[in-house]
């Protein structure tokens, strides 16, 4: 019996897979070539893959605009602009672990939904002047006149911003909340 050594056997396995990728690529092109009518020459009609081009819906790009925002203001009276999503508008009632803002024009609160790592909004909430934060850390950005101001938020406890934070007690908008683990 003859003994074949590890240097015969390679050139071998390198022919077999050679062989191997060359019949799955003829394969494939058989596929491409049945499938879509393209021949690869220069005179080819419009076929099926005109068509689907012709008919298939643009392009989504994510301008990160806030969902439904003109609802909410309607409703609310709240002004959603942007966010990545991971800081969404919850109801107060809801349960634990919200960031819950007082705003001196509004009855009641205004609570939001912070979820995964991080998260970004920019919104307009006139008048708040304290927010109670959750696990998170966060920061919130607030405008006077032209001024702008940025507050960090204690986690889990309330945190006077705005004009309950401001030595002149001048009404502040907020304009956006940050938010990471």
């Amino acid at each position: 019996m003859k003994e074949c050594s590890r240097t015969s056997v390679r050139p071998r396995r390198k022919r077999l897979a050679r062989r191997a990728l060359g019949a799955g690529a003829v394969g494939v092109l058989a596929w491409i070539t049945a499938t879509t009518g393209f021949s690869g020459g220069a005179s080819q009609q419009a076929g099926p893959t005109a068509l689907v081009a012709e008919d298939a819906p643009g392009y989504t790009v994510e301008d990160f605009s806030y969902p439904q925002a003109d609802k909410i203001l309607a409703e609310k009276n709240i002004v959603l602009k942007r966010g990545d999503g991971h800081i969404t508008l919850a109801d107060c009632v809801g349960g634990t672990g919200l960031l819950e803002i007082m705003a001196r024009d509004r009855a009641d609160k205004i609570c939001f939904k912070v979820v995964g790592n991080s998260g970004w909004l920019t919104l307009e909430i006139p008048a708040v002047f304290a927010i109670r934060g959750n696990d998170y850390s966060t920061t919130v950005d607030m405008t006077v006149g032209s001024e702008q101001k940025s507050f960090d938020i204690a986690e889990n406890s309330w945190t006077a911003v705005g004009e309950a934070a401001d030595p002149e007690g001048r009404e502040h908008m907020l304009v956006e909340i940050r938010s990471s683990k």
